[in-house]
């Protein structure tokens, strides 16, 4: 599990491809490496990817195509920096919300504005998820917990502050390219409990 706090942006060294799978390997910085284990699940970008091989700083991690076909990593290059976020341990202080690194979908992106007088970023959610977002409530984009300010007709708005900019690889998305999405768990079931609940009453109607 994680929390949506980006702890920090990390470069890509390294996209190598296989049949069936790539490998990524990225630098992390001592205090990410701190008791890092092969096998530990990190979140890349918002995807939870295990830990295959350690060799000093460089991290090394798998991606089956089926987890390719599904998110943004099939679309990393070296040199691009990526959100790191560390799973959650025990007793921690949870400052987003809970987030498994499941990505549902993935969002393009319409526009990303930065200004003095604020910064935003909108982007367009596939039908088939849309449903499951509200305005202020939780999505993990790109595995950073946000706020949903607003949804019209799939288009989700995002306002971002300061240091999540600072913090998280959004200044580099252009309009075009492809976030990562995962919808809040709660929020997916309560939708669907309530769709079921609806056509079974519509069902027994005369």
């Amino acid at each position: 599990m994680y929390t949506g706090i980006v702890q920090a942006v990390r470069p890509l060294l390294d996209v190598a491809i296989y049949p069936g799978h790539r490998q990524f390997t990225i630098d992390l910085t001592p205090e990410l490496l701190d008791e890092l284990k092969i096998g530990a699940s990190v979140s890349v970008e918002g995807t939870c990817l295990s830990v295959t091989e350690i060799h000093g700083t460089q991290v090394r991690f798998d991606a089956m195509n089926a987890t390719l076909e599904r998110t943004n990593l099939r679309c990393l290059q070296a040199g691009q920096g990526v959100n790191i976020e560390r799973s959650a341990k025990m007793n921690a202080e949870v400052g987003g919300h809970l987030m498994a690194g499941h990505i549902a979908t993935t969002a393009e992106v319409v526009e990303l504005s930065i200004k003095d007088t604020g910064a935003f970023i909108t982007f367009r959610v596939p039908p088939e998820w849309a449903k499951y977002v509200f305005p202020r409530g939780f999505l993990g984009v790109n595995g950073c917990s946000l706020t949903v300010a607003d949804v019209d007709d799939g288009v989700v708005t995002i306002n971002l502050i300061p240091e999540t900019l600072r913090q998280t690889t959004f200044p580099r998305y252009k309009a075009g390219e492809l976030l990562n999405i995962e919808v809040d768990h709660q929020t997916m079931v309560l939708v669907d409990v309530v769709e079921r609940t609806l056509k079974g009453t519509l069902a027994r109607q005369p």
